[in-house]
């Protein structure tokens, strides 16, 4: 822990501008524009600091005191943040769909219901994999091939043994991954409690909600019935092998109890309202411990009764109820993900005019979760029958051949991957004649008089301005992924009735039954290369900054809402960040500075939320100005409850329009977030929120400036506190607080 100096005002009055990064986890001094700069606040995780004095160039313009807030290692380290980027995807995904509700649903509740009930399914879907694994292919299958164990000395100790003293001690294996993520889902994070403090909201909108109240609260019951039904997944899955040939008083009561344990985790999550309350509840906490423990302690007793139950076993084939169990979840996951878009399409609320699609936020990432961890699934259950499968090229038709479903679930994802990208190819096509001729207008705007010999580097600006403008076609490219994926999900109800891919498609569509295992073959081979590629990209991210951006964004807009669907999702970091901002803001303020906040990217969206908190007294001497923000081009149609236009008119309202955002065209990430301004282009919005946005050009110029030998960079996404804009927009937002509040420094 890192012991911050305490920071002393060096002139009462003067204007901080108080600088956050986005995305991009740049140091201190590279936020600061300072080599020289010290902590004067929080720890090593998330800090407040400032050049050091002394030293010359250690003010900002016009004299203001800066000071840059550092929270890039909140989220998580590399090495967990590149392993959880891989592993725990899905449920980041369904726990970001939770809040991509409309602003208005029949029935928010039910929205929340289902989501909760699906993330109960990742769970399970999780335990089915290892079980499909452990269970299934090795102490069912493996063990009782002689072929199998030949030469696998690490199998052959149990290979003879009764099935049921496989099956028990096997079982302790899908016990240990449950236990695992049990674990990583407890572990204690960084300690949030300093940075909590007892207020009540400031604004009316939802999105002052995060990081305002404790999360943990509801994130420790849901991780209790998220327990709960992953060890009653994995009884019922031992009853379900040990019911086919055995019937006895013991096994209905058992089977009784684990099912009187899912319907209790049913409940929790759709039912009892009181498991969303934010403070801790000792009923309601009680009841999840309990059932956790109850959940824990059956599934001890199911095993124990497993391993020495003397009744016969079947021999032969997959473990018993097995492939349907799987094959029910699915068919399970695909009717609540078209039960859930139903819902929210039903009535899709005020204010979404500007996005006919983005009503499907919720819906879609749902989808693409589940279809993600349907194929990662499927992946590991399949990878494995093919290594323990020595012989043959593929795991289709072996003794041990995976279930069914899976080979449905792998052939689905890689027929939605493969359409999803001949449509992107397709719409890249269609769509870029008119981005090119979009681009071409925006750079002879704004480089009329360009000499011939700038030709090349004018090509290279219109086809940054064109590769920008291709964010806008992702929407509904997402929605055609997303209904193929449930498609495929849905084809898993064809592993109920024992019908095989191959014989499928050769009998109803012509296509030759071993092209058919070719391509399911084949998409394994591409999931395992979408899991590598994560893996690598991950690691690949955190050495060149440029594809960190890109990475980053995918895993800060996951961990920056709280876990209010998957409790085994990353932690939430604004629930920190945010409470901590309007701490130092408050301090600042109180101390009678006025503060200058200044957002970068994702950082933008951390100081929209923390001004919607800040009470009046504190936005009268508070100005923003924010730069590469997503707020208006992804997370108002991402997450249109939370950053509508209300929310994000309040927030100038609340710093009394002293609020300046600059974008550029080249920039695939921000934008504008009320008017374009685009030259040449007519703008009808009126009033104060028409002033807010500033268009950059981008580059500055396409020749050579006198000084240099090559022309200015083509910035996009990158920060611009260097450049003359930015100091222009600080000067301006700075005369406007001295002349309001008479400040001086």
């Amino acid at each position: 822990m890192a012991h911050a100096t305490p920071t002393r005002p060096t002139t009462s009055g003067a204007i901080v501008e108080l600088r956050v990064h986005g995305v991009s986890g740049a140091g201190a001094d590279q936020v600061l524009n300072r080599p020289h700069v010290h902590q004067v606040a929080g720890d090593r995780s998330g800090g407040f600091f400032r050049p050091r004095p002394g030293y010359p160039d250690s003010t900002g313009t016009d004299g203001v005191t800066l000071e840059a807030y550092r929270w890039s290692d909140l989220p998580s380290g590399t090495a967990v943040r590149t392993l959880s980027l891989v592993f725990l995807l899905p449920f980041m995904l369904c726990n970001v769909a939770l809040w991509m509700r409309p602003a208005d649903t029949v029935s928010t509740r039910g929205f929340m219901a289902l989501c909760r009930v699906l993330a109960l399914t990742l769970t399970a879907l999780y335990v089915l994999s290892i079980v499909g694994v452990a269970l299934d292919l090795i102490a069912w299958r493996c063990m009782d091939t002689p072929s199998c164990l030949a030469g696998r000395s690490w199998l052959s100790w149990l290979g003879g043994r009764p099935p049921g003293l496989r099956l028990g001690v096997l079982a302790l294996v899908p016990v240990a991954a449950i236990g695992i993520v049990w674990w990583l889902g407890a572990r204690p994070s960084h300690s949030f409690d300093a940075f909590r403090t007892p207020t009540t909201p400031a604004s009316k909108h939802r999105l002052s909600a995060v990081g305002q109240w404790d999360g943990e609260p509801l994130v420790g019951r849901l991780r209790s019935v998220h327990v709960a039904a992953a060890f009653a997944t994995l009884s019922g899955s031992l009853l379900a092998a040990r019911a086919s040939q055995h019937s006895s008083w013991v096994m209905v009561i058992l089977l009784a109890a684990t099912g009187a344990v899912l319907l209790a985790c049913l409940v929790l999550v759709t039912v009892v309202a009181s498991i969303d309350r934010t403070d801790p509840s000792p009923r309601v906490d009680g009841v999840c411990r309990g059932l956790r423990t109850i959940a824990c302690g059956l599934t001890m007793l199911v095993i124990v009764h497993i391993v020495i139950s003397p009744a016969p076993w079947p021999q032969g084939g997959s473990l018993p109820g097995y492939d349907a169990i799987v094959a029910w979840l699915f068919v399970s996951q695909t009717v609540l993900v078209v039960v859930l878009g139903t819902l929210v399409i039903w009535r899709r609320g005020d204010g979404q005019h500007r996005s006919p699609l983005r009503a499907l936020g919720a819906p879609v990432f749902m989808t693409i979760s589940a279809g993600l961890a349907v194929a990662f699934s499927a992946e590991l259950v399949y990878r494995v029958a093919d290594l323990l499968d020595r012989n043959g090229t593929t795991a289709d038709g072996l003794e041990t051949s995976p279930p069914l479903a899976y080979k449905w679930a792998i052939f689905g994802f890689f027929l939605a991957v493969v359409t999803a990208l001949l449509v992107a190819g397709l719409v890249t096509r269609m769509t870029r004649r008119e981005r090119m001729r979009a681009a071409r207008a925006i750079v002879a705007a704004d480089f009329p008089h360009a000499p011939p010999q700038a030709a090349d580097r004018l090509r290279r600006v219109e086809q940054a301005v064109a590769r920008a403008r291709f964010t806008e076609n992702l929407e509904p490219l997402s929605v055609v992924y997303a209904c193929l994926a449930a498609l495929g999900l849905a084809t898993s109800v064809l592993g109920l009735l024992q019908l095989r891919p191959g014989k499928v498609a050769q009998r109803y569509v012509g296509v030759p039954e071993g092209m058919v295992n070719f391509l399911i073959g084949s998409g394994s081979y591409v999931i395992a290369a979408i899991l590598l590629g994560l893996v690598v990209g991950g690691i690949f991210a955190y050495r060149t900054a440029q594809f960190r951006r890109y990475v980053g964004v995918l895993w800060d807009l996951g961990t920056f809402w709280p876990r209010a669907a998957h409790p085994f999702a990353p932690p939430c970091y604004a629930e920190r960040a945010v409470p901590e901002l309007a701490k130092r803001i408050t301090y600042l303020v109180e101390q009678g500075h006025c503060v200058l906040l200044a957002g970068h990217s994702h950082g933008s969206v951390l100081l929209a939320a923390t001004v919607l908190q800040l009470p009046t007294r504190i936005t009268d001497r508070v100005a923003l100005l924010t730069y590469g923000s997503p707020l208006g081009r992804l997370y108002s149609r991402l997450f249109p409850a939370y950053a509508d236009e209300p929310a994000l008119c309040e927030i100038g309202e609340r710093v009394g329009w002293r609020w300046i955002n600059l974008w550029r065209d080249t920039d695939p990430i921000g934008g504008w977030i009320f008017a374009a301004h685009r030259p040449g282009k007519a703008e009808t919005l009126t009033g104060p929120a028409a002033t807010v946005d500033r268009r950059l050009t981008d580059p500055q110029d396409v020749v050579p400036p006198p000084s240099d030998s090559v022309p200015p960079p083509i910035l996009g996404h990158w920060p611009c506190e260097s450049q003359e804009a930015f100091a222009e927009a600080v000067r301006e937002l700075t005369r406007r607080l001295r002349r309001e509040h008479r400040t001086t420094g």
